[in-house]
């Protein structure tokens, strides 16, 4: 593996991967406001959704970078979170 994919957060990580958690974390309606294509929008589901990112690049560019905007915030969340203390 080179360096620069060794830094890459989405080396690794399918479309179809990054489609599923961002429904899972946002749902569609919240998906579809936030990046405003068809797919999320009318219908959706996660067999169209990566007919069209697979097609389309501008629009697999804006998932992409929802997708790492997800991974910071569900960082920051658990930083945030105060630890169990052990007994």
């Amino acid at each position: 593996m080179t360096d620069a994919q060794a830094r890459n957060p989405l080396h690794g990580i399918t479309l179809e991967m990054i489609v599923t958690e961002l429904e899972a974390y946002f749902g569609w309606a919240e998906l579809g406001e936030q990046i405003k294509i068809r797919c999320f929008q009318s219908d959706p589901s996660v067999g169209s959704s990566l007919k069209f990112l697979r097609r389309t690049p501008w629009a697999r560019e804006k998932v992409e970078s929802l997708y790492l905007f997800m991974l910071r915030e569900q960082a920051r969340e658990k930083r945030r979170t105060p630890q169990d203390p052990e007994l």
